[in-house]
């Protein structure tokens, strides 16, 4: 009897071993360590095979088994599996770094010890369901209702305007969950890791003493591990947590619940490209359980299923406590008097707001002071010296930085060109209209909250916990700021520098834009306050500001996918994204261009583009290309990718000068 191995390299099958000396051979599922030519690593046995392809006399023993873990459950194994079949890669590359940080390398001589600490962490007790705290609404409590009652794989969209609750839906759907069934578990997903200490707040409320665990990347190494394997080993029962939790060990998952299932956080974007909400579509469908996607403004994707019957559809129309929307107003900014970015009336309106005891919240997608320093008398901008874009300036400290590759230098005394020493900051970013707010309320509590100011460890937590005490008037940022937060006391939102993103060139553009800008408005008017939101543009008429100020979802979503039929675009077929990156362009296009032609025996569905420069051709000194693959069925272009790639990586082999390449199914960013 052999064991059949699965590791962390760019594999196809998994690898033969024998037992080790004087032990029986793995079950699948089992840890444990082997040897890959020199090195010792730690991998994942997946099947015990009476026979092997391989002489027994060049198949090496395992090394170790990692009996202090228990093994993995085929739920668990299938899902990677999937997922590496899906996203054409290594199995061993999808199941290995999904193991918490103490698991993914060999164990060292303290690690039964290490061991014992991780397990002495506490996750509360048994849950045991509090009761009376939170009321819900008729919609709600049928929505829950409908949630707790499924048994099997039942995948629904729970379709709720900002603020009317789809939390509550979710935790009373879990509360259900956990009265019928004790020691059942549940996955929460979150797109952002912000939310994270806020939804656990609100669990840990719900379920005062239900064992709850957090998983993201902010988290330490051993903190990571101790929450992986309490989930593993059944001493939790819900798992909050970012995209890579949803490859945690949750040996008695019931419910999976994705929230804001249309945010691009939950597509990871570097190693193995996987959608953690199209996973979590694929693991309950595999685990025969509910799954709740959550949305106000539901990904084109996700609408186009319920629309074809693939998806049940939940609706929550109605703001809970009969919250009336904010009121949306466009301020055409070519015409409206403005300082520093700010527009007159958004000026007036926060003003007003600040003296009456209300918030205001100013969003601005663009952190830094100005996109770019500019010389009036040459023409010369700052651009990065590795990437193909501008260096913002960054006045708080005299720096231009680079937010694609993280370059950065002090501003120059001079023009380098010219020597003009007059230069000017063109544009604006969070830190420049904090500046300007500043100037034109100057008795406000102002904040600014972007990845600049929440770089240190808790920074985040605590510049929101300043927005909901009400020590902070006015709040300015980024993205940051309008997922999925609860502010109570917010009466005016301004929307800055949106005609970026409604004139770009990705066919995305509108519905992330409208996505975006819904949420933001979701921020306003949460206690029950009238609220306004203002939005500046030069182009007030555009039909997507009409569906913004009816918060017209069904009406936005139809237009989109009418073109988006119309065009053959996704959801309407299916694309993969070949990618290659080289120190000379040439050389990355020369690549994709041999790899195009050892497609030439491509099925008739399947189209291929050429090879053509990225947007942001070069990043970090490397020079970034792409090849578009598109076929109108899935399963006709996973059949072709399979073979496909074959060829490519024995082309990448001996391709000089050598080119990087790397595959995506499913881009969100072409």
């Amino acid at each position: 009897m052999f064991s059949r191995v699965i590791v962390d390299l760019a594999i196809d099958q998994p690898l033969d071993y024998a037992a080790a000396p004087d032990a029986s051979p793995l079950d699948a599922g089992a840890l444990c360590v082997v040897p890959v030519g020199r090195r010792q690593c730690v991998g994942v046995c997946v099947e015990v095979a009476p026979t092997s392809a391989i002489a027994t006399e060049r198949i090496r023993p395992i090394t170790r088994a990692l009996v202090e873990v228990a093994g993995l459950d085929a739920n668990w194994l299938e899902l990677t599996r999937f997922a590496a079949d899906y996203y054409q890669h290594g199995w061993g590359e999808v199941a290995i770094p999904a193991l918490p940080p103490m698991l993914r390398s060999p164990p060292g001589p303290r690690f039964a010890s290490v061991l014992r600490r991780l397990r002495a962490r506490e996750y509360r007790g048994a849950p045991r369901l509090a009761t009376g705290l939170f009321e819900l609404n008729t919609e709600q409590r049928n929505a829950a209702a409908f949630i707790g009652a499924q048994s099997g794989f039942v995948p629904v969209l729970l379709f709720g305007v900002t603020g009317s609750g789809k939390t509550a839906v979710y935790l009373e759907s879990i509360a259900q969950l956990l009265e019928r069934e004790p020691d059942a578990q549940c996955l929460l997903l979150v797109p952002e890791i912000n939310l994270t200490p806020q939804l656990i707040a609100q669990v840990t409320a719900r379920f005062p003493r239900a064992a709850v665990a957090s998983m993201h990347s902010a988290l330490s190494e051993r903190d990571r591990s101790a929450a992986w394997l309490a989930a593993h080993e059944c001493r939790v029962q819900i798992v909050v947590g970012t995209r890579l939790s949803i490859f945690a060990s949750l040996p008695r998952l019931r419910l999976i619940v994705v929230d804001e299932e249309q945010d691009t956080s939950y597509k990871a974007g570097d190693g193995v490209r996987f959608s953690a909400r199209d996973l979590a579509v694929k693991r309950a469908q595999a685990a025969r359980i509910p799954v709740v996607l959550g949305s106000a403004t539901p990904s084109l994707e996700t609408w186009s299923r319920v629309q074809a019957g693939r998806y049940g559809l939940l609706r929550l129309s109605q703001r809970v406590e009969a919250r009336a929307e904010p009121a949306v107003e466009l301020i055409d900014f070519g015409r409206d008097k403005q300082a520093s970015g700010v527009s007159a009336s958004l000026a007036q309106a926060l003003t007003e707001a600040v003296k009456g005891g209300e918030q205001g919240l100013v969003f601005i997608n663009r952190r830094g002071y100005a996109p770019v320093l500019a010389c009036a008398a040459c023409g010369w901008l700052s651009g990065c010296r590795r990437c193909s874009v501008f260096a913002a300036f960054h006045k708080i400290d005299s720096t231009l930085r680079c937010h694609h590759c993280g370059w950065q230098a002090p501003v120059p005394q001079r023009c380098p060109t010219c020597g003009n020493q007059d230069l000017d900051a063109i544009g604006h970013g969070t830190q420049r209209i904090e500046e300007g707010l500043r100037r034109l309320l100057p008795d406000a509590r102002i904040a600014r909250i972007d990845r600049d100011t929440t770089r240190r460890r808790g920074a985040a937590q605590t510049a929101f916990e300043a927005v909901h005490t009400g020590a902070t008037d006015v709040l300015v940022g980024t993205q940051m700021i309008v997922k999925g937060h609860d502010f109570q006391r917010i009466a005016v939102v301004g929307v800055l520098n949106v005609d970026a993103q409604l004139m770009s060139h990705d066919f995305r553009a509108p519905e992330r834009l409208f996505a975006t800008l819904m949420q933001v408005a979701g921020r306003a008017g949460r206690a029950g306050r009238s609220s306004r939101v203002l939005v500046q543009t030069r182009y007030p008429g555009h039909p997507l500001f009409g569906a913004l100020a009816r918060f017209d979802y069904e009406g936005f979503a139809r237009s989109q996918l009418a073109e988006r039929r119309a065009a053959a675009m996704p959801p309407y077929v299916s694309q993969a994204l070949l990618s290659a990156e080289a120190r000379q362009l040439d050389a990355a296009l020369t690549f994709l261009a041999q790899a195009r032609e050892t497609a030439n025996s491509a099925s008739p569905g399947v189209r291929i583009y050429d090879p053509v420069p990225m947007p942001l051709a070069q990043v970090g000194g490397m020079f970034r290309a792409q090849l578009l693959v598109e076929a109108a069925q899935r399963g006709e272009l996973q059949a072709f990718l399979r073979s496909w790639l074959i060829e490519v990586r024995a082309l990448a082999k001996r391709h000089r000068p050598r080119a990087r390449w790397r595959i995506e199914v499913d881009p969100l960013e072409i």
